[in-house]
């Protein structure tokens, strides 16, 4: 199956380095990110794991869980975290599923379903495609994906960057524009109209063209 932006997160039930786990429970009320790993003991994947690490209360300030997913079971996972957090210098402090038998990957339309059933002598070229990110809301919808190639570290400073715009898009009637970052100014979606713009900006807004319309971040 395919999955699009607003499609419901996938549930699954899987055992991870913090123990086993049902997928929309572990959710909660809040949001979360899961990101993916096509093997343990890989080059980009171990500082990406690290560097998630290092971001943990960024995450928590914005009432985010993380999980991540690497094709490989648990036990791998166990031993790849001590190599992390000594070339990293952060230890895993989020869950690592495990997924030796391919069903989450496959479950997420990361690999097809005639890849088989086990991690077990697959190459992370053979799992090339388990490198992506989902932003899911606390409806348990699917807000964003990301994907990227093995050769190429994902840049978590964007991730948190995506995490604040759709939150706040998601609470306001506004959009952000290219670049934007926490703080700067934003767009009236079009579907507001300028009477309910003007109840809710009375000092009004920059208009550079007729469908833009530019105020600051409502608080």
């Amino acid at each position: 199956m395919t999955l699009r932006i607003n499609d419901l997160a996938p549930d699954f039930e899987a055992d991870t380095t913090e123990g086993r786990i049902r997928f929309h429970d572990w959710i909660g009320d809040g949001w979360a990110i899961l990101f993916s790993h096509p093997k343990d003991f890989t080059p980009v994947c171990t500082t990406e794991l690290g560097t998630v690490a290092g971001l943990r209360g960024e995450f928590e300030k914005r009432g985010c869980k993380v999980l991540g997913i690497s094709v490989d079971g648990v036990g791998d996972h166990h031993a790849w975290s001590r190599d992390i957090e000594a070339s990293q210098g952060h230890a895993i402090n989020y869950p690592l599923v495990g997924d030796p038998t391919l069903e989450v990957v496959k479950l997420y339309d990361m690999l097809p379903a005639d890849a088989g059933d086990r991690s077990e002598g697959r190459t992370p070229m053979d799992n090339a495609t388990a490198r992506s990110v989902f932003v899911i809301g606390p409806d348990k919808r699917i807000k964003a994906t990301l994907t990227y190639p093995m050769s190429t570290g994902r840049n978590f400073a964007e991730i948190i960057r995506l995490l604040d715009s759709i939150q706040l898009t998601a609470s306001e009637q506004v959009a952000t524009p290219a670049d934007w970052e926490r703080g700067e100014d934003v767009i009236i979606l079009p579907a507001v109209s300028d009477e309910a713009a003007r109840r809710k900006y009375p000092a009004g807004w920059e208009q550079p063209l007729p469908y833009i319309r530019i105020v600051p971040q409502p608080e």
